[in-house]
């Protein structure tokens, strides 16, 4: 990557010193000798082309630690985040600040999935449809148009006025399955291959995990790929690789992508062969088929292993039945196929998505687990790699050069084992540097005493006058993390009418939001659970106590972590030991992340489940949290906060 630093000028490390360039060009730049140390690291590994495992504990400033060497290393690099709003941060944010500071030129690139970008095509083909099921759509597909004229990148997250839950969307953006590629009328003002062109030509491209996997998935399938060809790919928070990783090297067929089909078959006969019936009443049929298939699994949603579906009456007739109606819808298209590129798209999607639902059936493959889940509307159907280190590792041999994974929370009891094992990483080295805040001065870890066994039917009782007592002397300022949307909603009934302090639950508001009116609040109590438990940075006063319900086991009877822990069990490991346990224990790591986020914060964590004194697994949970002054009595969490200097 070319660069005004030459090779001669200071190291990663020394950039980041207290007379370094980013000292000089950022207000506020914190030197810590923890970043220092991992940028050398990992500048080292780059040039070497090896390969590294980087813990960065909270407040070691890893995204600057990486960034460093990445842009003043020789070759191109590809950064590959959790979330797509983290990816927009760090291109938006981050990598601008960090790039002008050094003085570094270069093409800099960000590049997402297809979905979310702008399809002109799909775009033009709903609003002559005219098949809108509201005003709302109507008005939002006006909207979409004229910013779709302005935007130079096409990328949907330009677009606050539309809600990302809108069912427009999937309308005006396309997926792999109806892309029709070259043959597209729009395909020369096409923004996914802008932005994929953008991407092959860039020195730095920053994609997320989910696109990431996508094209590890896609080569083993033998298709072209979708990123550039990298010396460097840097992964951070690596953590929830592992998991995003077994979806793509999966499959799934869902009753969503049917329904599209069964849409896009109608509006493509429509329009070159109207007078050919079959497209549209068999896609009508697939459409009621698609409903049966949904109700016969109940109406809770439910998620189980493929074996289980025998319980539910009517599922196995009403799936044969889907698949007989996909077929002879396939058929149909297969006659008028020729009048289109959009027809001959509809009728190859209609047999993959017939032969998936054929794979997906069988019951011989041992290496995979078939599953399913059902949602408000909808069904999908999954097979899930048991393990994916083998095939993870092939791809990131065939990838070649350096290759640096890196979270707060990777390793478990000061061990990198877990993960090393996910991924087949067991000859990478593995270095954690830890946070630079001083727990002992800024925190307390409050292990109260007399609360019964988490399985007991009055536990989140016994919890909730826990936390209540914690709230007055916090004065709100809260958050309360819970392991399950029931627990949620069964604490904010308990504190309904009881708080003085303004309480937000999740669902009430889309995430954002209820951050937003947290900060705003400054003294506000946020119940959650698993998506506030990571990637939310409330830094200050408005966030000075979490409070967590159990230890956050994964659900037991989940159907991939039952079959992953039959297998473990059947090549003589211990499955709680070697999977339960430490997967619990990076959960429950990220969940004690909110609450010190910067060298000024203060704060009290609150772990309630009595397993962490009385069974012996907790004293691994507890070695692997930042070293925090222990107490079991209310009154020295009150003495703490008194301690406490609060802003008027």
């Amino acid at each position: 990557m070319s660069a005004t630093i030459g090779l001669s000028e200071p190291t990663s490390a020394e950039i980041l010193s207290a007379s370094g360039s980013l000292a000089e060009a950022i207000p506020g730049f914190a030197v810590r000798a923890a970043q220092q140390e991992m940028a050398s690291a990992i500048e080292s590994a780059l040039a070497s082309r090896t390969s590294l495992i980087a813990e960065a504990g909270t407040g070691t400033g890893k995204t600057f630690a990486y960034l460093v060497p990445a842009l003043l290393s020789a070759g191109r690099v590809i950064i590959s985040t959790g979330t797509r709003n983290l990816q927009d941060q760090l291109f938006h944010r981050d990598l601008p600040q960090v790039r002008r500071a050094l003085g570094v030129s270069g093409v800099m690139a960000q590049l997402k999935g297809r979905s979310n970008y702008l399809c002109w095509y799909r775009l033009s083909r709903t609003e002559s449809d005219g098949h809108l099921s509201s005003r709302q759509e109507a008005s939002e597909l006006v909207t979409l148009r004229e910013w779709g004229e302005v935007s130079t990148t096409g990328d949907v997250s330009e677009l606050d006025e539309i809600s990302e839950s809108s069912s427009i969307w999937g309308q005006v953006t396309s997926t792999a399955d109806n892309c029709l590629g070259q043959e597209c009328p729009d395909h020369r003002n096409c923004f996914l291959l802008a932005a994929r062109k953008r991407a092959q030509e860039a020195d730095l491209v920053v994609v997320n995990h989910h696109l990431l996997c996508a094209d590890l998935g896609l080569k083993d399938a033998g298709f072209g790929e979708l990123l550039p060809e990298a010396d460097a790919i840097i992964v951070d928070e690596a953590h929830q690789l592992p998991e995003i990783a077994s979806l793509f090297f999966g499959e799934s067929v869902s009753s969503r992508q049917l329904q599209e089909l069964a849409r896009d078959a109608t509006a493509e006969s429509l329009k070159t062969a109207a007078e050919n019936r079959d497209v549209m009443d068999l896609s009508d049929q697939m459409q009621r088929g698609l409903y049966d298939l949904r109700l016969a699994f109940g109406r809770q949603p439910v998620r189980g292993a493929w074996s289980e579906m025998a319980r539910f009456e009517h599922v196995e007739r009403s799936l044969q039945a889907l698949m007989k109606h996909l077929g002879a819808l396939g058929d149909a298209l297969d006659i008028i196929s020729e009048r289109s590129k959009g027809l001959l798209t509809c009728r190859r999607r209609s047999a993959e998505l017939l032969s998936a639902l054929q794979r997906l059936s069988d019951q011989d493959d041992q290496e995979s687990v078939r599953w399913f889940e059902t949602y408000r509307r909808s069904v999908v159907f999954q097979r899930t790699p048991l393990d994916i280190a083998e095939p993870f590792r092939k791809r990131m041999d065939e990838q070649g050069g350096s290759w640096v994974f890196t979270s707060a929370t990777l390793t478990v009891a000061d061990k990198f084992d877990h993960f090393q094992q996910r991924l087949g990483l067991h000859d990478v080295v593995g270095q954690a540097w830890v946070s630079p805040f001083d727990f002992s001065q800024q925190s307390c870890l409050y292990l109260p005493q007399g609360l019964p066994d988490p399985n007991t039917s009055d536990y989140i009782d016994a919890v909730m006058s826990v936390m209540f007592d914690v709230l007055q002397a916090s004065g709100g300022r809260a958050f309360l993390l819970f392991t399950s949307h029931r627990a949620v909603q069964s604490a904010a009934e308990w504190l309904h009418g009881k708080l003085t302090y303004p309480l937000l639950v999740q669902g009430d508001s889309p995430r954002t939001q209820l951050l937003d009116k947290f900060r705003a609040a400054g003294n506000a109590v946020l119940l959650g659970t698993s998506s506030f438990w990571e990637g939310v940075d409330v830094r200050g006063e408005a966030l000075s106590c979490v409070m967590i319900d159990k230890l956050p086991f994964a659900v037991p009877d989940d159907p991939v972590l039952k079959a992953r822990m039959d297998a473990c069990r059947r090549s003589g490991g211990n499955p709680f030991m070697d999977f339960q346990l430490p997967s619990a224990v990076i959960s429950l790591k990220q969940g004690v992340g909110r609450l010190i986020r910067d060298v000024e914060d203060t704060g009290v964590l609150v772990l309630c489940d009595p397993r962490l004194r009385s069974k012996s697994y907790g004293r691994i949970f507890l070695r692997s949290l930042p070293p925090m002054p222990v107490t079991h009595d209310i009154s020295d969490v009150e003495a703490f906060f008194d301690a406490q200097p609060v802003s008027d």
